[in-house]
């Protein structure tokens, strides 16, 4: 890691993520999956922007409806420069579990892979997209 000289700050000036933004392909179907799937509030909107807000009580994301769903250009994780996938934490294995199940039929979402390791730890996770085209990764860690 290189360091950056005598100026370098001792401490961060930022404390944690205040929200997440995501663009997605159909702001009706990812308003649903956050909160009919995985059990999310809904917390505010602003119709004309169009754009939705929604939290899980510990992070805020904003969804916001892509100008034109039928000319949009998905994220090519290998090839762009951007989100490549959002990490949520669950607070089980059992709950993961729920989780996939939950998602492996809700229409719109597509699993990449079922709840497996994370390389030579003790995590385990999975990877889906959203019915708006976002990756979002789910992961159980015992602590």
């Amino acid at each position: 890691m290189t360091d950056y000289g005598p100026d370098r700050l001792t401490a961060p000036l930022t404390q944690g993520v205040d929200h997440v933004g995501l663009t997605v392909r159909d702001l009706n179907q990812s308003v649903d999956f956050f909160v009919n799937c995985l059990g999310w509030e809904m917390i505010g909107e602003k119709p004309d922007y169009p754009a939705v807000f929604v939290s899980d009580g510990h992070i805020k994301i904003t969804l916001w409806q892509v100008r034109d769903a039928d000319d949009c250009v998905y994220f090519d994780r290998r090839n762009n420069i951007g989100l490549h996938h959002l990490a949520l934490k669950v607070d089980s294995l059992a709950t993961l579990q729920r989780l996939h199940e939950r998602i492996a039929g809700w229409v719109g979402a597509m699993i990449e892979f079922s709840p497996e390791p994370s390389g030579g730890s003790q995590k385990i996770h999975m990877m889906i997209t959203e019915p708006g085209g976002n990756r979002i990764e789910f992961v159980w860690a015992p602590r």
